[in-house]
C-alpha cells in the first residue's frame, strides 16, 4: 500500500467547489445607515451561542456596505424565504438604492426588518474578528421572530435551492 500524495495548497476554486456542496440559508443583514438604510446579502451566518444570545456572520473586508452596518452598532439578520431570490441578487450587487421597491419597516433597533422574510434576528454588534478576506461579526440578539409558515431559501452548488417536500411514504 502506498501512501497518499502530500497535500498541496489548496486552490480557490477547489475549496469554492467543495464548499459549495454545504448547502446553506440565505441572509439579508440589514441596518439603519447614515443617510438612509443599508444592506448586504451573506451566507455565512450562524448561531453561535444559547446563553448568551448571540450570532454570527461574516462580510467581505470589500464590502462598502460593512462599514455602515458597523457604524450604526445594531443590525438585522432577515432569513429569506424561497420566493426571495430577487432580494438576494439585488443586495448582493455594490451600489445602488438596494431598497428602491423593498417592502420594509423599522424594527426594534431601528434596522429594517424585510417583509415576507421567514424570520428576522435584531442584534447589536458585540465583537469583530479577523477572518481572513473576512470579517467575522458577533451580535448579541436583542430580538427575532419567525414565521413558520415560510419555507427558508437555500444556496447549494452555486444555486438557489428550495426545501423538498417530503415523500408521504416517509416516516
Amino acid at each position: 500500500m502506498t501512501d497518499p500524495p502530500a497535500p498541496g495548497p489548496v486552490r480557490e476554486a477547489a475549496h469554492r467547489a467543495v464548499l459549495g456542496h454545504f448547502a446553506s440559508g440565505v441572509a439579508v443583514v440589514t441596518a439603519d445607515g447614515p443617510d438612509s438604510p443599508v444592506g448586504l446579502t451573506c451566507q455565512s451566518f450562524v448561531s453561535l451561542s444559547l446563553e448568551p444570545p448571540l450570532i454570527s456572520f461574516a462580510p467581505a473586508r470589500t464590502s462598502r456596505t460593512w462599514p455602515l452596518v458597523r457604524a450604526s452598532g445594531a443590525f438585522c439578520v432577515n432569513v429569506l424565504a424561497e420566493e426571495q431570490q430577487r432580494l438576494a441578487d439585488a443586495f448582493a450587487r455594490s451600489g445602488g438604492d438596494k431598497f428602491r421597491g423593498v417592502a420594509w419597516s423599522p424594527g426594534p433597533d431601528g434596522a429594517p426588518l424585510l417583509e415576507g422574510a421567514c424570520a428576522w434576528i435584531s442584534c447589536a454588534l458585540v465583537h469583530e474578528y479577523d477572518g481572513g478576506d473576512h470579517t467575522i461579526a458577533v451580535g448579541r440578539v436583542t430580538a427575532l421572530r419567525a414565521e413558520p409558515s415560510r419555507d427558508p431559501l437555500i444556496f447549494h452548488r452555486g444555486r438557489y435551492r428550495a426545501l423538498a417536500v417530503p415523500s408521504p411514504l416517509a416516516g
